[in-house]
């Protein structure tokens, strides 16, 4: 059988709304990996905030930091920070203004100040303990990813201070800031690359903004019911929701497994 590969966001994906994984969905990749198919999780979050998930589904290959960081099959293929420089005008200007950060690196996730409202708000959200503070991270550590916790109306100021980087929203006080061309399908493209896997032989499950360019550059894009509508435009298909087996049924969809293939759906026949 040819090499194939599917990607999968976390959050509104591979996640319930409630952060949770369906078993239809613990049961659709288990048949994918008995099937010798590549699964990888490609997300905004830092390895961090999903390192459970490694051992619990059987991933060792990830696409993190919205593209920043790439580990396949156990190993780092692929790592770019963000300038020390920038780190340090952008700490500066965040902590005069009283806006939150947090800074993403391979194996640690913290922010600018305790107690941040935004943060606070944002973290719950995940379902993440809020990060302990160390605004001096990207001294002695590589930050590949920032996240800027302020008004959607004052993020104008850092876009055009730093206009050299791309800014990613996912919430409206909240937005990813990365350096300029950084994106999912970056990360996506050197594992394809390293795995020697023809783009039309890669999926991607996803739902949110930052994965316009995830979906737009596999073989096969498939969007969740619950997406942003821009996404659902640029998919091949559109599939259920995150928490009705959306998962599961697009991966049918596309012929990538069969009922026979599920042990729960042949159970949930008896």
């Amino acid at each position: 059988m040819e090499k194939k590969i599917v990607f999968f966001d976390l959050d509104g994906t591979l996640f319930t709304r409630d952060k949770k994984v369906l078993e239809s969905t613990k049961h659709a990749l288990k048949a994918l990996q008995n099937k010798g198919v590549y699964t990888a999780i490609c997300t905004g979050r830092a390895p961090l905030m999903f390192e459970r998930l490694l051992d619990e589904l059987s991933f060792d290959s990830y696409v993190s930091m919205n593209g920043q960081h790439v580990v396949c099959e156990g190993n780092e293929i692929f790592s770019n920070p963000m300038k020390q420089e920038d780190m340090v005008k952008l700490t500066e200007m965040a902590n005069e203004k009283g806006h939150g950060l947090t800074y993403s690196t391979f194996d640690t996730f913290v922010s600018n100040a305790s107690e941040h409202p935004l943060i606070t708000d944002s973290t719950a959200r995940l379902k993440i303990p809020y990060p302990p503070v160390d605004s001096k991270i990207f001294i002695d550590s590589d930050v590949n990813q920032v996240q800027l916790y302020c008004p959607e109306e004052e993020t104008e100021e850092y876009i055009k201070l730093f206009g050299d980087h791309t800014f990613i929203r996912w919430d409206k006080t909240s937005v990813d800031m990365l350096p300029a061309g950084a994106s999912k399908a970056i990360g996506i493209q050197k594992m394809l690359e390293h795995l020697d896997i023809p783009v039309e032989n890669s999926y991607a499950f996803g739902d949110g903004l930052n994965d316009l360019q995830m979906i737009e550059t596999v073989g096969t894009g498939i969007a969740m019911d619950n997406a942003i509508s821009e996404l659902k435009e640029v998919a091949d298909l559109i599939t259920d929701s995150c928490d009705d087996d959306g998962i599961l049924k697009g991966l049918m969809k596309v012929g990538l497994l069969e009922e026979d293939e599920v042990p729960s759906l042949q159970r949930s026949k008896k």
